[in-house]
């Protein structure tokens, strides 16, 4: 790591999440400020288990090899190096693989040959049990405390990055990182830090860029934006001239997924922004000073998928009155009828443990909570039936089983059996596996290099990338 810091260290945060649309003229406009390295994220765990469970990006492969490919033509030109983290949307092996092919595919194509560094941070079961039994994981809220048999339920797990294998990468001469779980902070904090700056304002800037733009006064008017950190605090810019930063814009960002506005843990030690003050300076740029880093015991986040029983869904568009005028009551007797209806289709020793669930898209799907008495009537409501069971073919059968009910269920008895809008046909979709994270622990750490290990591919040496070490 460098030392004796002085001067300011530029960091060009290109988009939200690599996939989501790096901007080629921002690029530029960012290098000819006097950029020093390019950083950003490239997943999260906001779009659930799945991607780690399974290994695949939610982003369009189309769409992450052309940002790549933008990014990778400026580093060639410029020298500057690439940070990437959480490669390919939840940062597992696979999820890392998918994204190094990706970089290696551009490389042959733009007739590149960059230092790649792969950081893993993927973990063996095996690791994590003995981990644990150690006394050196806790829980999270609101998780309990980890068993033999939670663990051994997760298909992958990753423990999230801090900014210490970032550093040793950039140590080693790496022109390109792909890292795989990682803080959305770390990635661009990294950098800095490595060359000497001031742990506060690294972290405060890297929390505040972590989603490019987000920062900004219109987070739709381009993409990146560009951080400056010195020894006194950071200044953030966007990267496209008809946009700019505010204090309430970059202070409020502070806000997002993060349940204290002040305070931001991370692996090592806490940002703590209690006494940060952000001011405007020049047009489009916002001052932040009174960034504090507070050293703590090391600590790595533990996320682990597991694959779960199978679903099938249903969908219907309701505009019947009697429907809307008891919502609630129509609901409960509907979904009495179902239950009913499937025990009496299957027999029960084929049925096993299994679940059927409606939700009100339009009055209450998404919180589950009945409205207020009096709430007005919605002019239609959406009805989502998902029928979840041990095996795919199971929750189908219970599908068909309720077809007839959940398309011409009436809400009041007697009266001319409706039919509802269903969407498609045949109506009964196969949703395959359901995927949760059964993991939300941290593991203490004495080493932060314990749990990771450094791939290198030099394809100067290959010309097709090559390990050369791991560290």
């Amino acid at each position: 790591m460098k030392t004796n810091f002085d001067g300011a260290i530029k960091v060009i945060v290109p988009c939200g999440s690599l996939g989501a649309g790096v901007v080629e003229e921002e690029i530029a406009y960012g290098l000819q400020l006097g950029a020093q390295a390019i950083a950003t994220d490239a997943g999260s765990t906001d779009s659930g288990a799945a991607y780690l469970a399974l290994g695949k990006s939610k982003n369009n492969r189309g769409a992450v090899k052309r940002d790549l490919t933008i990014l990778m033509k400026a580093q060639a030109a410029s020298g500057v190096p690439i940070i990437v983290g959480t490669a390919g949307q939840a940062g597992g092996d696979l999820n890392l693989a998918w994204t190094r092919d990706i970089v290696l595919e551009v490389a042959g194509e733009l007739n590149m040959a960059p230092k790649v560094a792969l950081i893993h941070c993927e973990q063996e079961r095996e690791t994590i049990k003995k981990l644990n039994a150690e006394g050196r994981i806790s829980p999270l809220a609101p998780s309990s405390e980890l068993d033999d048999a939670t663990v051994d339920s997760c298909v992958h797990i990753v423990a999230a990055l801090g900014v210490e294998p970032f550093v040793a990468a950039l140590e080693a001469g790496a022109d390109i990182i792909l890292a795989g779980r990682a803080t959305d902070t770390a990635v661009i904090a990294a950098f800095p830090i490595w060359k000497g700056a001031p742990w506060g304002p690294s972290w405060h800037a890297g929390k505040t860029a972590e989603c490019g733009l987000q920062c900004a006064e219109n987070p739709t008017a381009g993409s990146g934006v560009l951080l400056t950190v010195d020894q006194d605090g950071f200044e953030v810019e966007p990267l496209t001239t008809h946009n700019r930063c505010t204090p309430n814009s970059v202070s409020g960002h502070m806000l997002y997924e993060n349940s204290d506005p002040f305070r931001l843990t991370e692996p090592g030690g806490v940002l703590d922004v209690s006494n940060a003050e952000y001011k405007m300076v020049r047009e489009r740029a916002v001052r932040v000073t009174g960034s504090a880093w507070e050293p703590k015991p090391y600590t790595m986040k533990l996320e682990g998928a597991a694959a779960g029983l199978y679903q099938t869904i249903m969908l219907v568009g309701i505009q019947d009155p009697d429907v809307l005028a008891d919502i609630d009551g129509f609901h409960d007797r509907l979904l009495e009828a179902l239950y009913e209806r499937t025990r009496q289709c299957i027999p029960a020793e084929e049925l096993g443990e299994f679940h059927i669930s409606l939700r009100m898209y339009g009055w209450n799907a998404v919180t589950e909570v009945r409205p207020a008495p009096g709430t007005a009537t919605p002019p239609e409501v959406g009805m989502l039936f998902v029928s979840t069971a041990a095996t795919q073919e199971l929750a189908n059968a219970i599908a068909h089983a309720c077809n007839p009910y959940f398309f011409h269920y009436p809400s009041i008895m007697g009266k001319e059996l409706p039919s509802y809008g269903f969407a498609f046909s045949p109506a009964d979709i196969p949703r395959g596996q359901v995927y949760e994270f059964k993991l939300n622990h941290v593991v203490k750490m004495e080493d932060p290099f314990e749990l990771i290990s450094i791939e290198w591919l030099d394809l100067a040496e290959t010309g097709t990338g090559k390990e050369k070490s791991n560290a």
